[in-house]
């Protein structure tokens, strides 16, 4: 009978000693949901401060925000607001969830690769991957190859799924072979897919729309590979059943993460790569599968945007386009936890939606400037996201000093 395999002897002193990971985590888990409040609050409070620079009244800094918070149509869930408010409230709000589709799954691409030690910087051209392919497969593979409108509609969102997964399956794989770093392979396969984009539909490309030969812009999808719009009128950008999907990919990302052997080996891996190779987990395999699930969550929502809203691709959005980035922060906000990303975006996407110039009153605040605001606030929220080991290390401190007042003798 063999004897099971020892672990390598470790020193005295550094199995006491906890690493920084550890520490962090068990900081975050003490924080709870206070740490990501404390950020948010921050974060606008020194977007407020940049609205009184800009406006030079208290007041109106108040104004601006409550403004941008009707603009987002959350009002729309306070019963004392009627008539043609709520009309206007419930489009809006129509709006904000709409955005808050492509951010709750660009947010947990970067997050599933998050729990894996990988940091996912190519969401963007992940979802552009899914984009291009939801135009390609619904726009013209359905010229030469009738489908049914369904079929049509499920061999797109897989089509473009899959798409998203091999592009970052690249840069796992990469990761787990030759040990390339992946935040350089995907900001690399972030410009391929912009150029690639470009090449399909700009001027004298291949798939460019035939209705105009100056515009850079692909053809129209067909009708029938448009999603249903269950809230809202369809001309006028109503809310689509996109919304539906996103809700099932938070559900399918915490229980792949938390009640599956690859969600298992997955954490073991972005725990500790070593201990999970001597435990026997593959780590090349698990850096390739977690960078392909997180792109296929980016890609589904290139093709929740393609056949939900957009219905063709500018190459002027592809260039431009920054969803990906955003979701990111979306990550970040929400601890990289199903519940925390699915707030975070709806926090991103009410952002995006209020400060929109057609939602601001330029009386209030100019409307040239919203889109800065929200950058703004944005970027605030990652730095401090980025250093909530500070406030999460402060809370403690207070924790500590106040249970020391309340054990000192009177």
């Amino acid at each position: 009978m063999t004897e099971p395999p020892q672990l390598p002897p470790v020193g005295e002193e550094q199995a006491r000693e906890e690493s920084l990971a550890e520490r962090y985590g068990v900081l975050q888990r003490a924080g709870g949901i206070v740490a990501p409040l404390l950020t948010v609050v921050l974060a606008f409070f020194l977007g407020g401060l940049v609205v009184l620079a800009t406006t030079g009244s208290v007041g109106k800094t108040v104004d601006t925000y409550v403004a941008i918070f009707d603009g987002t149509g959350v009002n729309w869930l306070f019963p004392w607001v009627t008539g043609d408010e709520r009309v206007v409230a419930a489009s809006n709000f129509q709006q904000t969830l709409i955005v808050w589709i492509p951010l709750v799954l660009t947010g947990l691409a970067v997050a599933f690769a998050f729990r894996c030690g990988l940091f996912n910087i190519g969401g963007n051209g992940q979802y552009m991957a899914g984009s291009i392919v939801s135009i390609l497969v619904a726009g013209e593979l359905v010229k030469a190859w009738d489908m049914p409108g369904l079929v049509l509609i499920v061999v797109t969102v897989v089509c473009a799924t899959v798409a998203g997964a091999v592009l970052a399956g690249i840069a796992g794989f990469l990761k787990g072979t030759v040990g390339a770093h992946e935040v350089i392979t995907t900001i690399m396969l972030n410009w391929i897919m912009v150029w690639v984009g470009s090449y399909l539909f700009g001027v004298g490309g291949p798939f460019q729309t035939d209705v105009d030969p100056a515009l850079p812009v692909s053809s129209d999808i067909a009708e029938k590979a448009r999603l249903h719009v269950f809230w809202g009128h369809p001309l006028l950008q109503g809310l689509h059943v996109g919304l539906f999907v996103s809700l099932v990919a938070l559900v399918v990302y915490w229980l792949t993460l938390n009640r599956t052997t690859l969600g298992f080996q997955v954490r073991a891996v972005g725990h500790s790569p070593e201990a999970a190779r001597y435990g026997g987990i593959s780590v090349a395999r698990n850096y390739f599968l977690a960078m392909a699930v997180a792109g296929a969550f980016a890609g589904l929502a290139g093709a929740m945007d393609v056949l939900g809203w957009k219905f063709r691709l500018d190459i002027t959005d592809l260039q431009g386009s920054t969803i990906g980035f955003i979701g990111i922060a979306v990550a970040l906000l929400g601890r990289n936890t199903a519940i925390g990303v699915g707030l975070a975006a709806l926090l991103f996407a009410a952002l995006q939606t209020g400060t929109s110039t057609r939602n601001l009153d330029p009386a209030v605040f100019e409307p040239e400037l919203a889109t800065s605001l929200t950058l703004i606030i944005q970027g605030l929220v990652i730095l401090f996201v980025g250093a909530d080991v500070i406030v999460l290390l402060a809370l403690r401190q207070l924790r500590r000093r106040r249970g020391k007042v309340e054990r000192a003798p009177t």
